[in-house]
């Protein structure tokens, strides 16, 4: 099977880059399924029913997202409606908005789609992500599941390398999201786990991480508190995965990273 994967779709730009950029993509690449990170997509933090039905409408088949899955009120919604195929961290106390996996059919296999949230330099405390992805696999639909993806949502390359060890030959493939920047580290671990300490972003490529240059420099200069904006024009760039996947052994076969830069 073949998979795509993107990295966090950040404000309008980013909307509009996966809205030209997949089609291209799909026809390059030609997956069986397609699956992004949006938790920056309405305009930079936090989603809103606008913005997921927007993704929905890319034809993108799972939504992950990250520490800002709750930073929008209007986006509780639509993590508790269980017909959305939107995930959150899953190493989050119960009673939190969302569910943090889902499992899809595709053609005759099953997809489990797992999002979890590193610890490292996080203000908020999420779960230990390595004792809850041993505890997640031991779920029935989980451990049933041809295919087992992981969105590692974290900030510490450290955390997220020694996450990929971790779980290497359990899952088929893991990718690091929430820098924004991607690594060059693309490939197959010895148990044959497919591996990426971070896709990147779909966002505007003139910006810092996304966002306009001038917030992010105030705060650099000054050393005091200056509001991000997403409002810039110019091209997106693309951050992503390719993915293939034997499903008979839920093993990676082929990894590599899709970047490309929008004029």
């Amino acid at each position: 099977m073949k998979f795509l994967v993107f990295g966090d779709v950040t404000g309008r730009v980013g909307r509009e880059g996966m809205a030209t950029a997949l089609p291209q993509l799909r026809e390059e690449f030609e997956p069986d399924m397609v699956i992004a990170n949006i938790e920056n997509i309405a305009h930079g933090s936090g989603i809103t029913p606008d913005t997921v039905q927007e993704a929905l409408g890319w034809g993108v088949d799972v939504l992950t997202t990250g520490d800002h899955a709750w930073d929008n009120t209007t986006g509780t919604s639509v993590l508790n409606d269980p017909t959305i195929p939107i995930i959150r961290p899953a190493n989050y106390p119960d009673g939190i908005p969302g569910r943090g996996w889902i499992v899809v059919k595709s053609g005759a296999w099953q997809i489990a789609v797992i999002n979890i949230q590193g610890q490292v330099f996080f203000k908020n405390d999420p779960a230990n992500p390595f004792q809850a992805i041993d505890d997640i696999l031991k779920q029935p639909e989980i451990a049933g599941a041809d295919i087992r993806l992981v969105d590692f949502h974290a900030e510490a390359s450290s955390e997220k390398r020694a996450f990929g060890w971790h779980a290497d030959g359990r899952i088929a493939a893991i990718w690091g999201t929430h820098t924004h920047v991607p690594t060059a580290d693309a490939q197959i671990l010895p148990e044959k786990t497919g591996y990426i300490t971070d896709l990147g972003m779909v966002g505007l490529h003139d910006s810092v991480i996304g966002a306009d240059t001038s917030g992010a420099m105030k705060r650099f200069l000054t050393q005091t508190k200056h509001k991000l904006t997403y409002d810039g024009t110019g091209g997106a760039e693309i951050g992503g995965l390719f993915l293939e996947i034997d499903p008979s052994t839920g093993s990676t076969t082929h990894i590599e990273h899709v970047r490309r830069v929008l004029t």
